[in-house]
C-alpha cells in the first residue's frame, strides 16, 4: 500500500496550497501598489484572505492556476538547464564571432532535443535518421561533407589574413 504524505493529501493540495498562493500574491500587490492606502496592512490582509477563499472555492481558475504553475515550474527547469549548459560553454572565454552564435545554436538545439527525450517523445524521428537501412550511408555522407565544409572555411580565413 502506498504512503500518503500530507503533502499529497487533498486538503493540502486542493486547498491549503492555492490558498496561499493567491493571498501571498494578492497581499505583496496590494503591499506594494498602496491601492487601498499606505499603512493598511490589516486591510489588505483582509481583502486578500476573503479573495483567497473564493478563489478555493471554485473549481475551474484554481485548476487554470494550477496548469499555469505547473508549466511555470518546468519553464523555469528548462531555462535553467539552457543558462547552465551556455555557461559551461561560454565560461570566463570570449569566444566571439560566429562561433559563439553555432554554439547558441548547438545549446537550443541540446536543450529541445532534452525536453523531447524527457517528455518520451521522438515521433520515429530516431528510427527514421538513424535505424533504416539507408542511414549508415547518409550520416557517413554528411560527416564528410561537415569536414569538407570546415576545412575550406578555415583555409578562407586564414588567406584573408
Amino acid at each position: 500500500m502506498v504512503q500518503e504524505t500530507i503533502f499529497q493529501h487533498w486538503i493540502f493540495t486542493q486547498f491549503a496550497l492555492p490558498f496561499l498562493l493567491i493571498f501571498a500574491v494578492l497581499y505583496g500587490i496590494l503591499e506594494k501598489t498602496k491601492i487601498l492606502g499606505d499603512g493598511k496592512h490589516q486591510i489588505n490582509a483582509i481583502v486578500s484572505f476573503v479573495v483567497g477563499l473564493i478563489f478555493v472555492s471554485a473549481v475551474h481558475p484554481k485548476e487554470i492556476v494550477g496548469n499555469l504553475i505547473l508549466f511555470l515550474t518546468v519553464a523555469l527547469v528548462v531555462v535553467f538547464v539552457a543558462l547552465l549548459l551556455w555557461g559551461f560553454i561560454k565560461g570566463k572565454v570570449e569566444i566571439g564571432g560566429n562561433m559563439e552564435n553555432v554554439l547558441m545554436g548547438v545549446v537550443i538545439v541540446a536543450v529541445i532535443a532534452a525536453i523531447f527525450w524527457s517528455m518520451g517523445i521522438d515521433m520515429g524521428a530516431i528510427d527514421l535518421l538513424f535505424n533504416q537501412s539507408w542511414s549508415n550511408t547518409l550520416w557517413t555522407n554528411v560527416a564528410f561533407v561537415v569536414v569538407i565544409a570546415i576545412a575550406i572555411a578555415l583555409v578562407l580565413r586564414k588567406s584573408k589574413d
